[in-house]
């Protein structure tokens, strides 16, 4: 999440304890989550643009913290499930962490990652598609092919 990245990578006052929580494999607390996104949503133009808010929310404490936070100023018309196998993702992330130069791009992390998926973010997933909101994009096709699902899926929204 562009929010979290930029603020780990900041030296402001959560920014160690994110960059610790992400080395782990962990979740940042929702607190911190919710008014970082709040906060860059606010400063750039609350009312005047639609958000899309990546890899949030990740758990059931996530759903309650943005419910409790932005439930009544924001609305979440479509939630997007990025299909992709865990050996395809092992495989980009590893790639990926040859030039990102981030302490959480490597095989151990990525498998508490993995787990903490399986364990937690697909009920969040059963949730929202139990709303009727989730739009499935098979994740391993190229970047054009990813690019125009979600364009088509947003048809209606932007």
């Amino acid at each position: 999440m562009l929010t979290t990245n930029l603020q780990r990578d900041s030296g402001s006052e959560h920014g160690e304890l994110i960059n610790n929580i992400i080395k782990e494999g962990k979740i940042v607390p929702v607190a911190i989550t919710c008014s970082l996104i709040k906060k860059a949503m606010e400063n750039n133009g609350w009312e005047a643009h639609k958000y899309l808010v990546d890899g949030f929310p990740r758990n059931e404490d996530n759903v309650t913290g943005w419910n409790e936070v932005m439930n009544d100023i924001t609305n979440v018309p479509i939630v997007f499930w990025f299909d992709v196998s865990e050996q395809e993702l092992e495989k980009r992330i590893m790639e990926r962490s040859k030039t990102s130069g981030r302490n959480d791009d490597n095989p151990e992390t990525l498998r508490k990652r993995f787990r903490q998926f399986n364990e937690e973010q697909v009920h969040i997933i059963n949730k929202f598609a139990e709303q009727g909101i989730v739009r499935k994009i098979n994740g391993a096709q190229s970047v054009e092919k990813v690019f125009a699902d979600v364009k088509e899926a947003l048809a209606g929204y932007i």
